[in-house]
């Protein structure tokens, strides 16, 4: 091995390619050294392979399904040599390659054998970049993206998709490398599942805004009207009640939370309107046992807002209700 390449193993800024091969853990042990020995031909077909290997300036470290290519010119070099790797790929529907690039540092040591294995930031973050893609991606860690939009010929190939929570709570920006000829235009499936989820979050979101609006906005309806002090009870005098979490998952009251927690901070808001707190109406959260003109007595308040929520798949339904506890009258109610 090359004296300088031994020594830069030592630390080093590097430029990483990782890539793997789709699927492998599914094939038969033949098909599995098959897949990787023509994966070996394509990668030392490359161009850049060849004139990095021939520098002196490449490491490669197999990892069983693919490999990593460990160049220390510049982030132009994984890129360029993944680039021919998709190009000779194209059309190959028997070996779907995934692809990822990272600059960072690595160290490591060369054994008695004189083989190379080395680790670090470099290594282990092109491998996440690379796991955040489906076969034929080619992602880019920010930081490549950043260094390669420094030049002119690799814009039009960078396509930001956003970021993904990886392995150990990290959280990746990541930059899509295709065009006509290479690569995948498609959005990673791992991020297309954590949009569509988010998609469907800010649904259920508008549809509790529009809810609790219209709860606030029925309440202050009723509850401007003159009234008449029953018992020195102040009319107006409300308790929100926690809502009833009607859905088969348990964990969705926090929910059901959120919507009582949302009315009591907007109905606070309407002038002269007493309203209890949070934490005096939390033991009356099991609706079996609720007494309403019990409850408004202990609270001291002549109405009362109960509802219930409930979430099946990507939708929800919110019920309420406004009751004159003095007279079990229902003021007003939103489905």
């Amino acid at each position: 091995m090359p004296a300088e390449v031994k020594k830069e193993i030592e630390l080093e800024i590097a430029h990483v390619l990782f890539l793997d091969i789709v699927g492998y853990s599914k094939l038969s042990v033949n098909e599995q050294h098959a897949r990787v020995e023509e994966l070996n031909e394509v990668v030392r077909f490359s161009g850049q392979f060849r004139k990095a290997e021939a520098a002196g300036r490449l490491l490669k470290i197999p990892t069983g399904d693919g490999m990593a290519l460990v160049f220390y010119k510049s982030p132009e070099e994984p890129a360029q040599c993944a680039v021919e790797i998709s190009r000779a790929l194209k059309g190959n529907a028997r070996l779907q390659v995934r692809m990822g690039i990272h600059s960072g540092p690595i160290s490591g040591v060369v054994d008695v054998n004189e083989r190379t294995n080395v680790a670090g930031a470099g290594i282990n973050m092109a491998q996440r970049v690379m796991d955040c893609g489906d076969a034929g991606h080619i992602l880019l860690s920010h930081h490549v993206a950043e260094d390669l939009a420094e030049y002119e010929r690799w814009r039009p190939f960078l396509h930001d998709i956003g970021a993904f929570d990886v392995k150990h709570g990290v959280r990746v920006s990541v930059t899509n490398l295709y065009s006509d000829e290479v690569g995948n235009p498609q959005l990673p499936s791992k991020l297309a599942a954590v949009k569509k989820q988010s998609a469907h979050r800010w649904a259920e979101i508008a549809v509790a805004l529009l809810v609790l609006g219209a709860i606030v906005g029925g309440t202050f309806f009723f509850l401007r009207r003159p009234m008449r002090s029953v018992s020195g009870i102040v009319d107006k005098s409300i308790a929100v009640l926690p809502f009833e979490n009607l859905s088969s998952e348990k964990e969705n009251a926090y929910f059901a939370d959120g919507i009582q927690n949302e009315i009591l901070t907007d109905l606070a808001k309407i002038a002269d309107l007493k309203v209890i707190s949070r934490t005096s109406v939390t033991p009356y959260r099991a609706t079996e046992t609720r007494k309403l003109g019990e409850i408004a007595q202990q609270l001291g308040v002549a109405h009362l807002v109960e509802g219930s929520v409930q979430r099946v798949a990507n939708r929800v339904r919110v019920n309420a209700q406004l009751i004159d506890a003095r007279n079990d009258a229902h003021l007003w109610a939103c489905h």
